[in-house]
């Protein structure tokens, strides 16, 4: 029976004639959805705010008056932005004359200027006008004059085609853009006739001068590494070369449209006036072969559409699941998968000629000869190391996971390619393996309160930064976040910050605990969210980055303790939740068990079928890296690194190299496969059944899109297993994916929490700085690569310092700064931050600012400052220009 309260909040009104109740402030196209009343519609969508502009919803509505008696309103009503009321009495198109008639003149004023161009149009076959002009339109056009036309098409930025000829101004596109997105890079400008969609002026909108085309001083920026380009290598603004279709006109601002969501305004737009450049004229929609998949770059396991056609992918769109990522993805996950059938793609098996020093193609049964002998003979010469990366799916990661305890007999194993530490792995261990759903998207849009540490959601998990910010623009959700500077995605969900310089991440966090700050700034805002923390709903999202402070994770365990916040770990990979559950790390077997406790041993070995597994806990990544180095391991099985990722490329490359056998699983040519000496090929993600398990440790099951002979990781593995007489029976993701459901929940002890202290902070000298750093969402990890157009709409690059900071090195904002160790050199034009003096953020891995190559470094390090000069520019004219 429906409670008091409920039938107070609900309205009783009627739908050609059906009674229905709906809750108060229902809108009237939504409640015909709900009874299966179709009303067509342009501009509506559920997720955006209501704006009546296409006009095309409209239905015949009455109202009773104050005598009880109906009322008609004088005219049709867009049902898309008419609130449901009690006794309202609407009529659709299917019984009122009035509002078909209304329908069908607004698609014959839409139809006015469309071009009929529908054959050759991408959105053609798909296209909700097409369908509206057939089932709610007239059979013939009585419109005579010439058509209005514009130059076509756009190039709004290297991505993103615009057609105006096409819009029918239903402002789905702006309206995403400024209430999701929160980057109103485009509006409609002009009027009448004339109006259509451009982009703004960036430097009028105050954006920070991190967007391309956006006001940074280009006369100092010539260097072809920092400068943008378009796809054809042309410097300048994104869109400013060549496009597929030939260059297109500039328009009023010739500002680009640069947002990491930008794709999302292609697939909501119902015409065809946004295209995707690399997909525009590939195909039509018909000859398409969609399957349900999951993203693959980041934690979120956002659902997208992969769309194929005679085996190659020719676009992904955003798949909807309202749990998840709702109808939205990230550019990355959407244009981001020319990778997975790059031209160094490896397809065959490679083995290394012991005379030539090459590595040759050959055939399965031969490759896996030599791994298991390799394999078995790394066994004997001191054991081998398992460095699975964090990229893999859940099957693949439980695979590595068993063949390291019960074939190769060793602990040896750690996903994390990244910077981290034995602290972290006690977090991991403690607090996050085993602990099943935690913190949900759910969670964080219904929270009192979030705070972030160690984590810039927009560019290392951009759904939940989506959440973030529908959350706060719905009901003003207050976000904290503890880094070195208030970031643009901070800005757009109306954040605050709470300034800490690199290695200070800990002593903040505790005194966010205690409730106080023993410095002088922040005091206030540090004893408000002690208290908000303190309320029901509180969430905390810890990035992986706050493994480089220690003491940091510890504190973030004290800080949920004293204040009962939900606490939930965000990394940056799809895999790394799935890595800790199969137990990916050097004292942890699956489900949270620790390797040193017998009945965990005892748990494991029932389900794997062995009767005694390795009883210590082995070396973490930089350990097993230089025990190779040093030849104390006699071989490695490396599956999925990216040696750009690890604190020092160089010096794993060369441990690497010292190895004396090495065993690389890889789909694509990298300089681990340089180095190895056998090198199996995998299937990538759209070419293999899977699961990821993302930060909240939800499922995130997926099928193969693509018909393949190319092999899962648990496959292959199963094979080198068996030619080393030892069985994995992994040969399927099911029986994998099942294998590991085996493994109940662990009730025993957990491996303890960590108690790191804090570290002492590094003293800075005159001409010194902090390093600070993350990586942004669009750079150059190999995951972009093929895509071109997309990485014309990355960030510039700058690095970020205070005024005091800058003005002690004689840096100005907009020139260039030098930042240097004994390793290298970076150099990038400086951008004037309200952030810790001492401190200098740059991008890990963006255009010019390759930290990790270049310094060899970390947050946390001590670099030189200077002010710089660009390649090919004097001391001279950058004084001159100054």
């Amino acid at each position: 029976m429906t409670s008091p309260q409920t039938e107070t909040d609900m309205v009783t009104f009627t739908i050609d004639g059906i009674e229905t109740s709906v809750p108060k402030g229902t809108l009237v196209i939504r409640a015909a959805e709900q009874i299966g009343i179709a009303i067509p519609r342009f501009c509506d969508h559920p997720l955006l705010e209501p704006v009546g502009a296409c006009r095309q919803c409209m239905v015949e509505v009455s109202t009773p008056g104050p005598d009880g008696s109906m009322r008609p309103m004088p005219k049709p009503q867009t049902s898309c932005t008419l609130v449901a009321t009690d006794g309202m009495d609407v009529k659709t198109q299917h019984s009122s004359e009035v509002a078909d008639k209304a329908q069908h003149g607004m698609i014959e004023f839409l139809l006015i200027n469309h071009p009929l161009d529908c054959p050759t149009c991408d959105k053609g076959g798909e296209c909700p006008l097409q369908n509206q002009a057939m089932s709610n339109g007239n059979a013939t056009s009585r419109f005579r004059d010439q058509k209005r036309t514009f130059a076509k098409p756009l190039a709004i930025s290297t991505q993103i085609l615009l057609d105006r000829d096409r819009c029918i101004m239903c402002q789905r596109c702006t309206r995403f853009q400024e209430e999701i997105a929160g980057d109103p890079f485009i509006d409609l400008q002009e009027r009448g006739a004339q109006q259509q969609i451009g982009t703004f002026n960036a430097d009028l909108l105050g954006f920070e001068q991190d967007q391309p085309g956006a006001g940074l001083r280009d006369d100092l920026v010539t260097d072809s590494a920092i400068r943008r380009t378009s796809p054809a290598g042309a410097p300048g603004l994104p869109g400013a070369g060549d496009q597929p279709v030939g260059s297109a006109a500039a328009d009023i601002s010739g500002r680009p449209f640069s947002s990491y969501f930008s794709g999302n305004t292609i697939q909501i737009c119902p015409v065809g006036a946004l295209t995707n450049s690399a997909y525009r004229f590939r195909s039509r929609p018909f000859d398409l072969v969609s399957t349900p998949a999951i993203a693959e770059h980041d934690a979120c396991g956002a659902a997208i559409r992969i769309d194929h056609r005679a085996g190659k992918v020719l676009r992904r769109q955003a798949g909807e699941d309202y749990a998840v990522n709702e109808e939205w993805i990230s550019d990355k996950d959407r244009f981001a998968f020319p990778w997975q059938r790059a031209t160094d793609r490896i397809t065959r098996p490679l083995v290394r000629n012991a005379e030539s020093g090459e590595l040759e193609p050959t055939t399965w049964q031969e490759a896996l000869h030599v791994a298991a002998e390799g394999l078995k003979q790394a066994q004997a010469a001191g054991g081998v190391g398992v460095l699975p990366g964090g990229r893999l799916t859940v099957e693949d990661a439980y695979a590595y996971s068993k063949f390291a305890r019960t074939v190769l007999g060793t602990n040896d194993v750690d996903f994390r390619s990244r910077p981290h530490s034995d602290e972290e792995e006690a977090f991991l261990a403690h607090a996050v393996a085993g602990t099943g759903m935690g913190v949900t998207y759910a969670d964080v849009e219904n929270a009192s309160v979030v705070l972030l540490l160690g984590f810039e959601p927009e560019d290392e998990a951009a759904t939940i930064w989506l959440r973030l910010r529908k959350a706060n623009r719905r009901k003003n959700l207050a976000v904290y976040s503890v880094g070195p500077f208030e970031s643009r995605g901070l800005k757009k969900v109306n954040g605050h910050l709470i300034a800490a310089a690199p290695g200070t991440e800990a002593e903040v966090i505790d005194a966010i605990a205690a409730g106080n700050k023993t410095s002088e700034s922040g005091a206030e805002t540090i004893s408000e969210l002690r208290d908000l923390l303190a309320q029901p709903g509180a969430v905390v999202l810890a990035g992986e980055r706050l493994a480089s402070a220690p003491g940091a994770l510890s504190s973030t365990l004290a800080l949920v303790e004293a204040t009962s916040a939900a606490l939930a770990w965000v990394p940056r990979r799809a895999g790394d939740r799935g890595a800790v559950e199969a137990g990916l790390l050097p004292q942890l077997l699956p489900g949270g068990r620790a390797v040193n406790d017998a009945q965990a041993r005892v748990d494991a070995g029932a389900v794997w079928g062995v009767d005694s597994l390795p009883t210590e806990p082995g070396r973490n990544i930089s350990e097993i890296l230089e025990a190779a180095a040093a030849n104390e391991l006699g071989g490695l099985l490396i599956g999925g690194v990216e040696t750009a990722d690890l604190p020092n490329p160089e010096q794993a490359r060369a441990a690497i190299a010292a190895a004396g056998f090495v065993l690389s699983l890889e789909v694509r040519s990298s300089d681990v496969t340089a180095l190895a000496d056998v090198v199996l090929p995998v299937a990538p993600p759209s070419e293999k059944q899977g699961t990821y398990l993302n930060w909240e440790g939800r499922v995130r099951s997926f099928g193969r899109a693509l018909e393949s002979n190319a092999m899962s990781d648990h496959r292959v593995l199963s094979a080198v297993a068996d030619e080393m007489d030892e069985y994995l029976g992994l040969q399927s993701a099911d029986i994998a994916l099942a294998e590991l459901g085996e493994f109940d929940a662990w009730e025993g002890e957990r491996i303890a929490a960590p108690t790191t202290s804090s570290a002492e902070v590094p003293t800075i000298n005159a001409g010194q700085a902090v390093l600070a750093t993350w990586q942004q969402l669009l750079d150059l990890g190999r995951s972009q690569d093929g895509e071109p157009y997309l990485a014309g709409t990355q960030r510039l690059p700058v690095a970020r310092v205070s005024a005091q900071t800058a003005a002690a090195s004689s840096i100005i904002d907009g020139s260039l700064i030098e930042i240097s160790n004994e390793h290298g050199q970076i150099t990038l034009p400086v951008v004037i931050t309200d952030m810790p003096d001492g401190v200098v953020w740059v991008p890990t891995r963006s255009q010019g600012s390759e930290v990790r190559e270049t310094l060899r470094a970390d947050a946390g390090a001590v670099v030189q400052i200077a002010s710089g000069t660009a390649p090919g520019t004097s001391a001279e004219q950058k004084e001159v220009v100054a």
